[in-house]
C-alpha cells in the first residue's frame, strides 16, 4: 500500500548558495524510488508516493540525498496526509476570516510542550498570538510574519533546541492538504 506524504525542506532557496532547483529535487526523490513527485513553489515543498519506510527514515533519506546531490545539508520534516490535514482541521484561529499572510504553522519534528515557550511574554506581543497543537504551532501574526516580533521570539534557538522547525503560510498549509489528498 502506498501513501501520499508532503516533504517540507527547511531554509532552501531563500538566499545564499542554499539553492535547490524543483526539477532537481524531483529528479532527486525520483531517484530514491517515490512515485507521483510535485512541487509546489520554490521554498521547499515537495508531495510524493511511496510504499515503504516512516516519516523520519524518508525525511533522512531525503536530506542524505540533498546532501550528497547539492552539497549542503537540508533539514526535511516527512508528514503525510491524514496528519496535515487534522493540522489544518484543528486550527484554533479562524482560519476561514484571516488573510493567509496573517496565519502560519510551524512543523516540529516531534512534540513539543508549553514549557519551551513559558519566557515568552505573550501579553507583550499581543494582538499576535500562538497556540500548539501536534507537533505544530500556530501563529497568528496580523501584520505578516516578515513583520512579527513573536515570530522572532518563537524561532530563538532555545525554544527550538533539538528541534527541526519549519514555517508555512495558511496558503500553504491548505495547498499541502489538497496535493497529498489528491
Amino acid at each position: 500500500m502506498t501513501t501520499t506524504y508532503a516533504a517540507l525542506l527547511r531554509g532552501i532557496n531563500v538566499g545564499g548558495s542554499r539553492k535547490v532547483p524543483m526539477a532537481e529535487l524531483r529528479t532527486l526523490l525520483e531517484g530514491l524510488g517515490h512515485g507521483g513527485v510535485r512541487t509546489y513553489l520554490q521554498s521547499g515543498q515537495a508531495v510524493f508516493t511511496t510504499g515503504r519506510g516512516d516519516e523520519a527514515s524518508l525525511a533522512a533519506g531525503i536530506s542524505g540525498a540533498i546532501e550528497r546531490h547539492f552539497g549542503f545539508r537540508a533539514d526535511v520534516i516527512v508528514r503525510d496526509h491524514a496528519y496535515l490535514k487534522a493540522v489544518a482541521d484543528a486550527c484554533p484561529f479562524p482560519a476561514a476570516d484571516l488573510r493567509p499572510r496573517q496565519l502560519h504553522v510551524t512543523y516540529f519534528s516531534a512534540p513539543v510542550d508549553a514549557g519551551r515557550f513559558a519566557e515568552i511574554d505573550r501579553a507583550a506581543c499581543l494582538p499576535e498570538e500562538f497556540r500548539l497543537g501536534d507537533r505544530a504551532l500556530y501563529l497568528y501574526a496580523p501584520d505578516g510574519l516578515g513583520r512579527s516580533r513573536l515570530a522572532g521570539l518563537l524561532a530563538r534557538p532555545r525554544t527550538t533546541e533539538g528541534l527541526i522547525a519549519t514555517t508555512r503560510n495558511w496558503n500553504t498549509v491548505v495547498k499541502l492538504v489538497e496535493m497529498t489528498g489528491a
